[in-house]
């Protein structure tokens, strides 16, 4: 069962619509690619955010590392356990 859920999923296809929400707090979607009565699967996603903010929430400790004492060098077994 679950394979063919799997097969059935990779077969859809995937609209991209930009939109703005409405003081009401509704979305209208036009000129979607479907038949009047077709069943379709909606997911809404808040666009993200371009700047130093948003790449500093989605990886905090970028930019951070100053320097890498011999970075192709094994790590220690001992010192693997201790950590």
């Amino acid at each position: 069962m679950i394979w063919a859920v799997l097969l059935r999923v990779a077969a859809m296809q995937a609209y991209r619509l930009k939109t703005i929400v409405s003081e009401d707090g509704t979305v209208t979607l036009q000129g979607l690619p479907f038949r009047p009565g077709e069943t379709v699967e909606i997911i809404v996603l808040e666009e993200a955010k371009a700047g130093a903010e948003s790449a500093a929430k989605d990886a905090p400790l970028q930019g951070s590392v100053l320097q890498y004492d011999n970075p192709f060098e094994p790590v220690d077994a001992e010192a693997w356990e201790l950590a």
